[in-house]
């Protein structure tokens, strides 16, 4: 522990969790602000920015949680905190449904990037459930099955690549399909300093990431609640807050494609804590420390992806609350795994 928080009171623990959480937060909607003009200046559009760029900056505090848990011996912590992270994204799709008012949000983001996004997630999700289940083999500690994941999750993203210079599908336009206009480039706008921005709020989502691990493992031996809860529920909102953020962000610029591209994308990514937690654990695979709960909630995950998908592909304009219908159910799947979360 760099800052030996388990030697402080809990309040100054949760003082530095919240503190932590904040400042997350806040740098989510300068990151959604920046990757939104990339999409314009790079001509890459907001569904690919969103899942390869803004997925992989918002995750950064995850992944710092999940992998320095790993390493000090927290496997429980850092599972939970991977797969209880993508399950709070997905649901935070719904919150994003609520801020954008001119339609549901499947409907104006429905995209062919976005649905392969979401059937890679799909497919990466159902990985760790196969490596649980096989025998336990690693080489040098480390499961093939996180080699695999890393080697599927870039094919996808070429995939994605292609399917945008050369799209075989597309979504069928009406008056409230929000359209990307690639000629819509500003030219006074260099690419660069752009990305060295993203860059810069990248280190601080990391440091801030750093400290909320080292927070929340200190909360965690100081109450008594659990690592399976702290990590599936606290850690797991709390590093999602960006991509929380950077999704209202979004939707309010009026970029609704950049949101669930962030979210889809930003989640496939995140299955990939898997594997560098599984790098970083020395004690045998990861995967093979999962517990039935787990389990339980990437099976939620993968059920709350397939409503998304088939809410991409069915494009309601208008549902219950103001929200589609696929909305509705994956708030209610969420609420679902959080509570298997705390009570197992």
């Amino acid at each position: 522990m760099i800052f030996a928080l388990t030697e402080q009171p809990v309040l100054t623990q949760a003082l530095v969790f919240v503190v932590a959480a904040i400042v997350i937060g806040l740098v989510g909607v300068r990151l959604a602000a920046l990757a939104d003009r990339l999409s314009v200046v790079t001509r890459f559009g907001q569904a690919l920015i969103g899942a390869m760029l803004l997925g992989a900056t918002t995750s950064l505090p995850g992944i710092i949680t999940s992998v320095s848990a790993a390493a000090t011996g927290h496997p429980t912590l850092a599972i939970s905190n991977a797969i209880g992270g993508i399950a709070a994204q997905t649901a935070f799709l719904a919150i994003a449904d609520f801020a954008y008012r001119q339609a549901n949000l499947e409907h104006a983001a429905a995209s062919a990037a976005n649905l392969i996004n979401g059937a890679l997630l799909v497919s990466l999700l159902a990985i760790p459930l196969a490596a649980m289940a096989a025998p336990e083999t690693t080489l040098w500690q480390v499961s093939p099955a996180s080699l695999l994941m890393l080697l599927a999750y870039m094919k996808g993203q070429q995939i994605a690549m292609a399917v945008h210079e050369q799209p075989m599908w597309r979504p069928r336009r009406t008056v409230l399909t929000t359209e990307e206009d690639k000629e819509q480039v500003v030219e006074s706008t260099r690419r660069w300093p752009l990305v060295a921005g993203v860059l810069g709020l990248a280190a601080v989502t990391a440091s801030a990431g750093l400290v909320l691990t080292e927070s929340a493992v200190a909360l965690a031996d100081s109450t008594g609640i659990g690592e399976q809860a702290v990590g599936g529920v606290m850690t797991a909102i709390v590093t999602s807050l960006p991509e929380l953020v950077t999704s209202v962000a979004a939707v309010r610029r009026g970029a609704p494609n950049l949101a669930v591209g962030g979210i889809l994308g930003g989640n496939a990514f995140d299955v990939l804590f898997l594997a560098f937690a599984d790098i970083a654990y020395r004690d045998g695979s990861l995967y093979h420390a999962f517990t039935s709960a787990h389990v339980f909630v990437i099976a939620v995950t993968i059920l709350m992806t397939g409503v998304l998908m088939v809410g991409l592909l069915r494009r309601e304009e208008q549902g219950p609350a103001g929200i589609g219908f696929e909305s509705t159910t994956v708030l209610a799947l969420y609420a679902g795994s959080v509570f298997i979360m705390v009570t197992r």
